[in-house]
Parts: structure tokens; C-alpha cells; sequence
């Protein structure tokens, strides 16, 4: 029997997370509503067997697990077009709320008693299967845990942990995603200063970068036991470090996350 996954809202993250649920269709039967037609009909073309609609009460009738993909400031109203759906059917869905700056005790004040809550922050990766998710739960239960947990972990690394850790975790994860990709856009620059075309540029950076996770995950080491392996005494790498940490390089990079947290 499948999970019946609705997915409420087909933008950035709504559309991401359906796709990545509709690629692994024989586990989940993936349903998403959207205002907007033409990105229901882009998700039918891409996984046919999809049900999308208009209708965000249709795509939420007799949902095991419903996740808000809308805006902060539309999830109110969304819930209080969904309220009566799992009500009325007396019914207590999994509910996971992807929108930012709504915590969990303000989504059970507009959700009411019965369902469970969640909070889920994912990054922008979750669209090719290599998303890092931080989920959080008012309070810890073994089996909506795993629930959940399974449907982020189809779309990537998925973190459960404490509230008080998902402005941390979207810091590194998500705004990390940006950071990381001002990474990819120096290196390409410094690449071609040295004389690289910059497609060759970013397609090593990017490898580069793709490789280096690959260790740690890999390997399960430090990331500076790694660096030792390439930095030999007087070599050309220890320079680019010392280098680059001159110029503020780690400093910038936790200043940065600091930034990202209020």
C-alpha cells in the first residue's frame, strides 16, 4: 500500500520535493496542488501518473501526509481551507510545514489538536536527489518520525533534530547552497585568471567540490585530516591556504553564518 503524499504548493520547493517523491513513484502516491496550471502540467509531463489539481482540499482528501509548500504568509489560510478535510473525515494526517519563519506552536494554533506537526527546512538540492533537510517535531515519535524522515531521506540527507537547531541547520544547509555556490563561482573566476576556458574552469571546480564531499562521506574524516593529505611541507597547496586565510577566509565563511541566523 502507498503513502499518499500531498503536496501543497508547486513552486521552488513544493515543485522540487513532488518531483523527487514522483521519481520513486512505486513507494509513494504523489498528489500537488498548485494555482498556477502551467507548473501542475510541467509536473504531469515530467511523472504522468502524478495527480495534480486546482483544488487544494481535492489533493488533501484522504492524505497520509500533507506538505505545505506555499508561502509564509498563505499557510493560514491554506490550513484553514484544510482543517475541515481532515476533520470531516476523522482523520489525523502527518502535516509538514515547509515555510520559514512559522514555528511549530504557531502551526498548531492554526492546525488545532489531532494532526501531527512538523517543520522541515530543505535546500534547493532536493530536485536532483542530493538535498540536505533539517525536520523537527514538537514532540519526538518513533513512528511519524520515520515517516517523515523516509520521505526527506528520497530526496537526500534528512537531519531530525531539536527547533532550536533549524536556524542553524538552514544557515549551513540552505543559505549554505548559495555560499557554496559563490565558491564554485571564485574558483571558476580564479581559474580562468590562470589561464582555464570557463566552462573547463567550472566543470573542475564543480567536480572538485563533488569529489571533496564524496571523501568526508566517504571516509568519515575531519575535514583538515583531509587537507593534510595534500598539503605537503613547503608544497604549493599549503601556500594557497595560508593564503587565503590572510584574507579572512574561514572568519568570513562563519560570519557569514552567523549573518543567516537572527
Amino acid at each position: 500500500m502507498k503513502f499518499k503524499v500531498s503536496v501543497i504548493g508547486a513552486g521552488n520547493m513544493g515543485g522540487a520535493v513532488a518531483r523527487g517523491l514522483a521519481a520513486v513513484g512505486s513507494k509513494y502516491e504523489v498528489r500537488v496542488s498548485n494555482p498556477s496550471v502551467a507548473k501542475l502540467e510541467a509536473i504531469k509531463t515530467e511523472f504522468p501518473d502524478t495527480f495534480t489539481t486546482t483544488s487544494n482540499t481535492e489533493c488533501a482528501t484522504d492524505a497520509d501526509v500533507i506538505i505545505l509548500g506555499v508561502k509564509p504568509w498563505k499557510v493560514g489560510e491554506v490550513i484553514d481551507q484544510l482543517r475541515p478535510v481532515w476533520e470531516s473525515a476523522g482523520t489525523d494526517p502527518i502535516l509538514v510545514s515547509m515555510a520559514a519563519g512559522i514555528d511549530i506552536a504557531a502551526l498548531r494554533a492554526m492546525a488545532g489538536e489531532g494532526v501531527a506537526i512538523y517543520k522541515a527546512i530543505p535546500n534547493t538540492a532536493v530536485s536532483v536527489g542530493c538535498g540536505v533537510t533539517f525536520v523537527s517535531r514538537e514532540t519526538p515519535d518513533e513512528t511519524d518520525d520515520s515517516i517523515v524522515s523516509d520521505i526527506f531521506s528520497t530526496l537526500g540527507l534528512t537531519e531530525i533534530v531539536e527547533e532550536r537547531m533549524l536556524d542553524a541547520g538552514m544557515a549551513v544547509a540552505s543559505c549554505g547552497m548559495a555560499f557554496m555556490m559563490r565558491m564554485l563561482r571564485a574558483m571558476t573566476e580564479g581559474g580562468v585568471e590562470l589561464g582555464l576556458y570557463p566552462a573547463t574552469a567550472l566543470r573542475a571546480a564543480a567536480a572538485t567540490m563533488r569529489g571533496a564531499a564524496e571523501l568526508i562521506e566517504k571516509n568519515r574524516l575531519h575535514p583538515e585530516q583531509e587537507v593534510d593529505k595534500v598539503t605537503t611541507p613547503g608544497g604549493l597547496t599549503i601556500r594557497g591556504i595560508n593564503a587565503m586565510e590572510e584574507a579572512g577566509f574561514t572568519g568570513s565563511v562563519v560570519k557569514g553564518l552567523r549573518a543567516c541566523v537572527k
